[in-house]
């Protein structure tokens, strides 16, 4: 699997809503920054944000899926 950045957020929240809409719709989301993120007061502003990343395979059809209004 080679994993593919899709989003970047700053909000741990949303990084995990966005990871549990992915989820829901069947992708196979991963936050690999997550727990550095949480754990380290401005460690998320300093790398940038928390990446949210798929599958290769699935990162057109996962970056398809949030442009397209909630129902």
């Amino acid at each position: 699997m080679n994993p593919v950045t899709i989003t970047t957020v700053l909000n741990p929240a949303e990084a995990g809503l966005i990871c549990s809409r992915l989820d829901a719709a069947g992708f196979h989301p991963f936050m690999p920054d997550e727990f550095a993120a949480l754990n380290t007061d401005g460690y998320t502003l300093a790398i940038g944000g928390i990446r949210i990343q798929v599958p290769e395979n699935e990162a057109a059809d996962a970056v398809e899926f949030l442009a397209a209004p909630a129902q």
